[in-house]
């Protein structure tokens, strides 16, 4: 496993496939160690879609970050938001439904808060991503086609744009936030951090 300069692993506060598909797409060596049910706190009265993944993140990390004497914690959190209205993961069908019919045909944005804890010093590092989407305006026949695949369960706003349906574009920002975990925003983020080793970045083909 790659590590920092003081010998600290890199831990994946999630269990999203989603998401370590990525970092280990990007080259990344990692650990998975998700957090508890209870640092999955929903919605907060007044929060923005921004502010709530900024928390949730930070949350989810802070869970995992006690468990550890000397690590680095990657916590995440993504939703969808259509006019103000935060979509998180569907509860089911009739659920995903409900979501899908108020983004067809309309513009939508996908945010996701970053939270890097280091351990032991407790310095936390928050980011946030937000990505612009469309979607066409899908029949109800295609919707319930889509709906029968399943391919919407445990997905923000009940659509993953990384199983390639053509209604779905990104019109402005990262396609990795879309799928869970914004790579672009997460590796400029590493790389300012001093303290880090160049052994944890993806070697060079």
């Amino acid at each position: 496993m790659a590590k920092l300069n003081d010998d600290r692993p890199l831990i994946l506060a999630s269990t999203s496939p989603r998401r370590k598909m990525l970092l280990t797409e990007y080259g990344y060596d990692f650990t998975v160690d998700p957090p508890s049910d209870a640092a999955e706190c929903g919605v907060c009265s007044g929060e923005t879609p921004p502010e709530l993944v900024i928390r949730l993140a930070k949350q989810k990390a802070a869970d995992v970050a006690v468990r550890y004497d000397s690590a680095i914690i990657l916590g995440c959190d993504t939703v969808a938001e259509c006019y103000g209205q935060v979509l998180g993961k569907p509860r089911d069908r009739d659920d995903a439904r409900r979501m899908l019919s108020l983004l067809r045909g309309k513009e939508h944005r996908v945010h996701s808060g970053l939270c890097l804890w280091l351990r032991p010093e407790d310095q936390v590092i928050l980011e946030i991503d937000s990505t612009t989407l469309f979607m066409d305006n899908v029949t109800d026949q295609q919707l319930e086609e889509y709906l029968d695949t399943n391919l919407w369960e445990g997905k923000a706003g009940a659509f993953g744009y990384q199983d390639g349906w053509d209604w779905l574009k990104v019109t402005h920002g990262s396609e990795t936030n879309v799928v869970g975990l914004p790579m672009e925003r997460l590796e400029k983020t590493i790389r300012q951090l001093d303290k880090l080793n160049s052994s944890w970045f993806p070697k060079p083909f």
